[in-house]
């Protein structure tokens, strides 16, 4: 009777435990497409970081990319990703103008502030923008976000503080495929597309 009942509990701890191993493990083998177009012009201070990963730990390709101090900056930056399946792979290209400059902060701070937060769960991506010190800001934001994939478009020109920052994860076992914050201080004007989704998540818009 006792060896009747420890095969019942053990069938029934398969029964509900084996089907959640299998949906982490495809879960795990979702592909994670994103492709990135930016380019910013900074007069002032920055300071951003950006990282690229196909797979997690030590596997996949993996790319970091940052810039930081104060100056005249143009930059450009077009990245690729295809994570999470039998072909990792991943494209970019960078082209930018450095110029040191020192840069003193105003003395006068505003109080006038202005922020954005969207995120998708089903794609598993998040952006965010917030401005402060603005002296003057003009934003040209578009989110559009569905089960299957996340466009955000983003063109801010302000003299003033700029904070950005987005991350793309399909699911908690995988990988984040791209992980952005930056600062900005001083004149600043930024143009970013930022798709992440399916797998025709690969855009061909142009770079300013």
């Amino acid at each position: 009777m006792r060896r009747w009942l420890a095969l019942s509990v053990l069938l029934i701890m398969l029964f509900f435990f084996a089907p959640q191993s299998l949906v982490t493990d495809a879960e795990a083998a979702v592909p994670q497409n994103f492709t990135e177009h930016s380019w910013i012009y900074n007069h002032g201070y920055m300071d951003d970081m950006r990282i690229y990963q196909t797979e997690k730990g030590f596997e996949g390709q993996k790319l970091v990319t940052g810039t930081r101090g104060s100056g005249i900056v143009s930059r450009t930056i077009d990245a690729q990703v295809y994570g999470g399946s039998s072909s990792d792979e991943m494209t970019f290209s960078e082209w930018g103008v450095f110029q040191y400059e020192p840069y003193i902060p105003p003395l006068a701070q505003s109080d006038l502030k202005n922020a954005l937060c969207a995120k998708n769960y089903e794609v598993g991506s998040v952006y965010s923008e917030s401005y402060s010190d603005i002296r003057d800001l003009i934003k040209d934001t578009s989110v559009m976000q569905d089960d299957i994939a996340s466009v955000y478009n983003i063109h801010s020109e302000i003299s003033g503080t700029a904070r950005i920052g987005a991350r793309v994860q399909k699911t908690s076992t995988v990988a984040p495929a791209y992980i952005m914050g930056g600062v900005y201080m001083g004149y600043t004007n930024m143009r970013m597309s930022l798709e992440a989704g399916g797998n025709a998540s690969i855009m061909t818009l142009p770079c300013p």
